[in-house]
């Protein structure tokens, strides 16, 4: 299958996981052109896409790429799924990204229901190689990009559905299970805000395709040990009820971004100075 032509990609983690995304936002001006879309990859069968047709605030229109999960499907190893995803989106030309999922709080000030927009990362997983090839040097400075970033914040309070953080610190966890108390004390001293498992590597492969990146995490849980034990009723509420609002975000966002990119992401992937290494 032919890959179409896209410059903006949706990654769904777990807060639209459980909606019919784009099509049950009932939204003007967002057409599904392709679904169930699966092409080959160098690491096996990609995950299935959808494509679609998104009319802009400027009066054009845009293609978006968007697949469930990370890519995340069972048999596959995470970061497999991740490459599979990523390759997909360098062949169709992707520029700009936008991923959300569920996180953790390691912030006291953060509750359930709350949206971290973070601008910085502590990578703690051990899918640290997972890359499409050894070419580039990746400039990690301002890794989530600061004019989407901007952007989701900009519409996230325009209808504050939410309470809405414009920064903070994302630490990635490998999972599945979730964190011991003590490892939440560790990434709490060291600064960190929130806890997920899907940032890393995506935002290592997105600076490897040129492409900007940036996500909007919906707070589910206090991470074990911040605050009283969550409640698996509040996260199940949660999981099943949040990903109309989240989903409206991310497609008000992609059609108000500027059509040109304005930042210097693409400044950041530098050619690699270890050419003729064995």
């Amino acid at each position: 299958m032919v890959i179409p032509g896209a410059e903006y990609a949706v990654i769904g983690g777990s807060g639209t996981f459980k909606i019919c995304f784009p099509e049950e936002l009932h939204l003007n001006g967002v057409e599904v052109s392709g679904e169930d879309l699966v092409f080959d990859t160098p690491y096996g069968k990609s995950p299935p896409f959808k494509l679609l047709q998104v009319a802009g605030e400027d009066g054009g229109s845009f293609q978006v790429l968007t697949c469930k999960m990370h890519g995340w499907r069972q048999g596959v190893a995470r970061g497999v799924a991740s490459q599979q995803v990523f390759w997909v989106l360098r062949e169709a030309g992707v520029k700009r990204i936008i991923a959300e999922g569920g996180v953790g709080a390691i912030n006291h000030l953060l509750k359930p229901r709350d949206v971290v927009i973070p601008d910085d990362y502590m990578d703690f997983s051990m899918r640290k190689d997972t890359g499409l090839e050894d070419r580039y040097l990746l400039v990690m400075r301002d890794a989530l990009c600061p004019e989407i970033r901007e952007c989701l914040v900009q519409i996230a309070e325009k209808d504050p559905v939410y309470r809405v953080f414009d920064r903070g610190t994302y630490v990635v966890t490998d999972g599945r299970h979730f964190e011991s108390p003590a490892e939440v004390n560790l990434f709490r001293i060291g600064g960190g805000d929130v806890v997920g498992q899907s940032l890393c590597p995506e935002v290592y492969l997105a600076r490897e395709i040129g492409a900007c990146y940036a996500g909007v995490y919906l707070v589910v849980n206090h991470a074990e040990g911040v605050a009283e034990p969550w409640r698996h009723q509040e996260l199940e509420e949660i999981f099943y009820t949040e990903g109309y609002a989240l989903g409206k975000l991310i497609i008000q966002t992609l059609r108000a971004l500027s059509r040109v990119r304005n930042c210097s992401c693409h400044d950041l992937r530098k050619e690699t100075l270890l050419k003729g290494i064995y």
